[in-house]
């Protein structure tokens, strides 16, 4: 489960990383949490842009956006098989871009939190679904985060990690004409660097987002 990452890169990082000019208002973040907004990349086939989308996915037959919170992930075993998903996943595929997710890792009842990263700092892109929901008015766009077995560096601290898309693959998970079959051959753990380390428990409470978070302890 990916219950927590940080996207604190600035502006010119992502332009160089993905070729997309955010909006003037963007700032880095270090502690997303469930129901905040995300910054995902949509593409259409042909364009490539930048969206906000709230982390945990509604399905359009849902009667209260409430339930989101909990489909904040989706486990790449079962896309085909999930109601909530299988749509989603033929035709509403997205990015979410972040340089790190923490994860707890558990002695007993110690509970310690540890950000994982590229060792280059660089940020990467998580595959996700979207989904639009509304009832009158009220629209909620909102996405999951795909989770895979996890890499190396991730096993000893949980079972399951976000699918971190190689450079390569990120243009074909968004490819409106990719089949299922081709898409399944993405869903694979991360095989790049990773390192992890123990940060702060300041980064328990989602009220605080700050750079001290990032900082190994």
């Amino acid at each position: 489960m990916c219950g927590r990452f940080k996207l604190s890169s600035d502006d010119d990082t992502l332009h160089a990383e993905f070729g997309i000019v955010l909006a003037q208002d963007y700032q880095p973040r270090y502690n997303i949490a469930p129901t905040q907004s995300v910054l995902a990349l949509l593409s259409d086939g042909e364009t490539l842009r930048p969206a906000a989308l709230r982390w945990g996915l509604i399905p359009p037959w849902e009667d209260s956006p409430a339930r989101g919170a909990r489909l904040i992930n989706a486990r790449a075993e079962t896309l085909l098989q999930k109601r909530s998903f299988r749509d989603a996943f033929e035709h509403r595929r997205c990015l979410i871009l972040a340089d790190g997710f923490y994860e707890w890792l558990r002695d007993g009842k110690t509970r310690t939190p540890m950000l994982i990263q590229r060792p280059d700092r660089r940020p990467f892109a998580f595959a996700g679904l979207w989904e639009r929901w509304g009832r009158g008015e009220e629209k909620i766009f909102s996405c999951t985060i795909i989770t895979v077995p996890p890499a190396d560096v991730v096993r000893p601290i949980h079972d399951r990690m976000p699918l971190i898309l190689q450079r390569a693959d990120q243009e074909k998970w968004l490819d409106p004409g990719a089949g299922a079959a081709e898409l399944q051959q993405l869903l694979l753990p991360y095989t790049g660097q990773l390192e992890a380390f123990a940060v702060s428990t300041l980064v328990n409470s989602p009220a605080n987002d700050s750079p001290e978070l990032m900082e190994p302890v």
